[in-house]
């Protein structure tokens, strides 16, 4: 299962920019600029060592501080994608950037230009699909712990400076604390600019901020919506609605969202018949990849591999892509399984 899973064509829909900066990646930018990282790969584990969600978000914190120029940006989205398409099949990607930690409006003398942001990560996109045959698009993701002027200047990034890649907006950060409520006019305003919606919802909060999510921004996936399963009726909205979730077992485990793999709930979602998608969130954070994503999903639902590559084809069917990529995916996606690899 391993080796099929390894090299069956995925699409990959929630994961983030600065969290996928393997220890080769966050090595080099630490060795760039020196202080709080270790930039020495073995000491790196120890680092990403979590106690809770409070203690990954200030580490998530000291990686998003090595990302200082768009020389760095670019590198990093470039090396991301090396790092997807070679070690793991991926084809299509949907990256979560947050350029408000870039940019730093309010302290421009640490932060770059968003056109220069803007830029890095076009050019590495381009370049990405040019040699890796790996399709890049963008979420730009309001970092919830920074409040309404990070809403605000990431919407307007999104609205005036908005990269040809861009499909969505997001929200992503510690839950507890801060209201989806607040936000409600940014994703009304990226919706009417014609983005999509997918806050993260229901990680570290009960089903009710999933709920809000739904009904006030306009979400049409929802990112994580671990604690859906405590509630009958919400899981019935969601299948009934096809509205998928975006499932990362590791990342839930690693930020104490649920105690166990055992007891994470996608097999609850699969049997209410909610769309589920496999992700890896933070990978490197989290000593994960997406094909290890994989092998723990079709584990908790016992799955064979024709299941394993139904799980593949649900990611490109609730992903942004073209309609031409996704026929291409899925005809990828056959013709590997029908090759009997």
């Amino acid at each position: 299962m391993s080796s099929f899973i390894a090299g069956l064509p995925k699409a990959e829909l929630h994961v983030h920019h600065v969290g996928s900066a393997s220890p080769r990646i966050v090595s080099e930018l630490a060795e760039r600029h020196p202080g709080t990282v270790p930039s020495d790969p073995a000491l790196l584990k120890d680092f990403f060592a979590f106690r809770d969600f409070a203690h990954f978000i200030e580490v998530y914190l000291a990686v998003v501080d090595l990302v200082r120029t768009p020389e760095d940006v670019r590198y990093l989205t470039y090396e991301i994608g090396r790092e997807l398409a070679e070690g793991q099949a991926v084809r299509y990607a949907e990256l979560t950037c947050t350029p408000y930690t870039s940019v730093l409006p309010d302290d421009p003398d640490r932060g770059m230009p968003i056109e220069a942001y803007t830029e890095a990560i076009e050019d590495a996109r381009v370049a990405a699909e040019r040699d890796f045959g790996l399709v890049l698009r963008w979420i730009y993701d309001i970092p919830g712990e920074s409040g309404l002027p990070a809403a605000d200047a990431t919407l307007r990034f999104a609205l005036d400076h908005a990269p040809e890649g861009l499909v969505a907006f997001g929200l992503g950060g510690p839950e507890i604390g801060v209201p989806r409520g607040q936000f409600v006019p940014h994703f009304a305003a990226a919706r009417a600019a014609g983005l999509h919606s997918v806050p993260h919802a229901g990680e570290t909060t009960g089903p009710e901020t999933i709920w809000t999510s739904l009904r006030d921004l306009g979400a049409e996936r929802i990112g994580h919506g671990t604690s859906a399963a405590a509630d009958p009726a919400l899981l019935a909205y969601l299948a009934e609605n096809r509205i998928p979730l975006e499932v990362c077992p590791s990342s839930n485990v690693a930020t104490r969202a649920v105690a166990s793999l055992a007891e994470h709930p996608l097999p609850v979602f699969v049997e209410a018949g909610v769309v589920v998608t496999i992700n890896s969130d933070d990978p490197p954070m989290f000593g994960t990849t997406l094909n290890r994503e994989y092998e723990i999903a079709a584990d908790l639902l016992g799955l064979d591999e024709a299941g394993v590559a139904e799980l593949a084809r649900a990611g490109v069917g609730a992903s942004f892509a073209p309609d031409d990529v996704k026929v291409r995916l899925v005809g990828e996606i056959d013709g590997y399984v029908g090759a009997g690899v």
